[in-house]
């Protein structure tokens, strides 16, 4: 049986995190949630919703990600797959069986949940952010011959993959970082088109300029350096 565990970074996601735990298929052995400084009752109604409870007050996406993946490593039993869900149930957690059924049943290392425009609701992302999707993604396919076609937060890797790209961005980098390291060593990835909701709550990153900015910045920041790597 494939031993699979989920990590939600989650920051002030109270009202959603029940929601996307509870979608979270049965066969998953552990759901993770880490509190990225919240002030509200997110780790409150996480426990209650039965997930594992994580609190890291570095604020920064990253941080979160990473400190969730300490305590797995601190396991005795090692998943074979970790998956990456943002905790404001903008995806569909129900469809993480087409997430990882790519790495369980053909051997792929590595999966993304591509946000298709077919099957995102109106206002689900906004312009910054696809924008800054298909300008990440065209560096991408132009500077490594990528076919990725989003930088999508639902994602699946193969747990002995996930250490050795030896992840280290704090914030809003990490997932172009994850994908960039992918394509280095040359893993076997896919991107299997995901639904995708308006967000429960006020985006922390799309729905400021700060944070905007922030993210794109980081983001091409990391394509940059490895493009002289």
């Amino acid at each position: 049986m494939t031993h699979i565990k989920v990590i939600i970074p989650a920051y002030n996601e109270a009202e959603s995190i029940p929601h996307v735990i509870k979608d979270i298929p049965n066969y998953v052995n552990e759901v993770i949630v880490v509190s990225n400084n919240s002030t509200d009752d997110t780790e409150i109604n996480a426990k209650k919703a039965g997930a594992t409870v994580l609190v890291e007050n570095r604020k920064g996406y990253g941080f979160a990600c990473l400190r969730g993946m300490d305590y797995v490593s601190q396991q005795t039993i090692r998943p074979d797959i970790i998956v990456f869900l943002d905790g404001d149930y903008s995806d569909y957690p129900e469809e993480l069986t087409k997430i990882v059924k790519p790495i369980i049943g053909e051997d792929i290392d590595f999966v993304i949940g591509a946000r298709d425009k077919n099957l995102r609701e109106t206002g689900s992302m906004t312009g910054p952010q696809i924008f800054g999707n298909w300008l990440a993604t065209t560096l991408m396919k132009i500077m490594f011959r990528s076919t990725f076609t989003d930088l999508g937060p639902f994602r699946a890797i193969k747990y002995d993959k996930l250490l050795a790209l030896e992840m280290e961005d704090k914030t809003y980098g990490w997932t172009v970082e994850m994908q960039l390291k992918v394509l280095k060593k040359k893993y076997s990835y896919r991107e299997i088109p995901v639904n995708y909701r308006n967000r429960i709550g006020v985006s922390k990153v799309s729905g400021t300029v700060k944070g905007a900015i922030f993210a794109g910045v980081k983001i091409l920041i990391w394509i940059f350096k490895y493009s002289f790597k």
